[in-house]
């Protein structure tokens, strides 16, 4: 039991430190061969942020595993508003651009409701995954066109009359948001040293989901306990720490710059990319049903939690420090009811 312990903390040092180099290895070969760094900012970084979601699921299709692949999405999307947002809104009030409440989180939501119709017959095929995976690509072009087009517009001066109604909410990211984001990563000149990085992070991210899985899958059945729960929980927090940690350090420091917008990114991410991948990898089926798994609660709470946020930003934008402590309320509520069915 021990030595699977140590194992499942060197599986997430392993997660945490491959999407690091692999983000500053993929932005840096980026910039040399002449990619703006609002490209880079949208899909190199943005897919660093999630690589650990994203091998864990894969290798877990791979492994046959597929409720540690769906589960780990689930409860990682979860894990992402409830604590993570509670936990950074809880310090510090959380302020979002209104767009995140008028487009952004309906859409993580309708997302939400077309993967809950792919799983109502207990199984996602690869056709179904290739669909999800198409719509990964479909909202990256997308977000990259809604950021040159508002690079261009604050580019021309002040906001018209009919947006300074919105001067009440944060601005969203623009593109020279995301340039100084990613200006912010370590330059690395050398090309080799790049792809030593890119390689490095590669094997770091595969390396710690395949022993995060494996450890957590031992130890969890010691327990008695389902593919689900792992899934759900330990495997889903694993894959949330590095934005749980940045997020809450942060907002103590009173220099909350991670927002709204790219938690409910992230989702999206998780559920068009990190499922697609798996179901084309490998058909996933949801052993017992997904109703009778129980599981279809679990779309339920994701579903409920996700849209907690836009009741609390309706007027102002702001989730609050009660809202955040809400928040952690529901998820320590869900652990409760994990613990009691798994």
């Amino acid at each position: 039991m021990i030595i699977h312990l140590i194992l499942l903390a060197v599986g997430f040092v392993l997660l945490y430190f491959g999407a690091e180099w692999l983000v500053k290895g993929s932005a840096n070969l980026a910039r040399t061969l002449g990619i703006s760094p609002v490209v880079i900012g949208l899909t190199v970084v943005a897919f660093g942020t999630s690589s650990p979601e994203f091998f864990v699921s894969v290798i877990s299709s791979l492994q046959d595993k597929s409720m540690i692949a769906v589960g780990n999405v689930v409860g990682s999307n979860i894990c992402n508003i409830a604590l993570v947002l509670g936990a950074s809104a809880a310090l510090m009030p959380i302020t979002a651009h209104r767009s995140v409440v008028r487009r952004d989180i309906p859409l993580m939501l309708a997302i939400s409701v077309y993967l809950l119709f792919l799983s109502l017959d207990s199984r996602i095929s690869r056709i179904e995954g290739i669909t999800l995976f198409a719509g990964v690509i479909l909202y990256t072009i997308f977000n990259y066109y809604i950021s040159v087009k508002e690079n261009r517009a604050n580019k021309k001066g002040a906001p018209s009359v009919q947006n300074q109604s919105d001067t009440q909410c944060a601005l969203s990211e623009t593109g020279e948001d995301i340039e100084s984001k990613v200006q912010e990563i370590a330059v690395i000149e050398s090309r080799p040293r790049q792809a030593l990085m890119i390689i490095a992070g590669i094997a770091g991210v595969v390396m710690g989901a395949d022993t995060m899985i494996d450890s957590a899958v031992v130890i969890m059945k010691n327990f008695g306990v389902s593919e689900k729960f792992i899934g759900l929980t330990v495997v889903a927090f694993g894959t949330s720490l590095p934005e749980l940690a940045t997020s809450v350090v942060a907002a103590a420091k009173k220099q909350m710059d991670i927002s709204i917008g790219n938690l409910v990114g992230s989702n999206v991410f998780n559920i068009l990319s990190v499922i697609g991948a798996a179901a084309i990898v490998r058909p996933i089926p949801i052993p017992g049903g997904f109703i009778e798994s129980g599981l279809i609660i679990d779309y339920a709470v994701m579903m409920g939690i996700s849209i907690l946020p836009w009741i609390m930003m309706r007027k102002d934008c702001t989730v609050k420090r009660h809202g955040g402590v809400l928040l952690l309320c529901c998820y320590a509520g869900y652990l409760v009811y994990l613990i009691h069915t798994g």
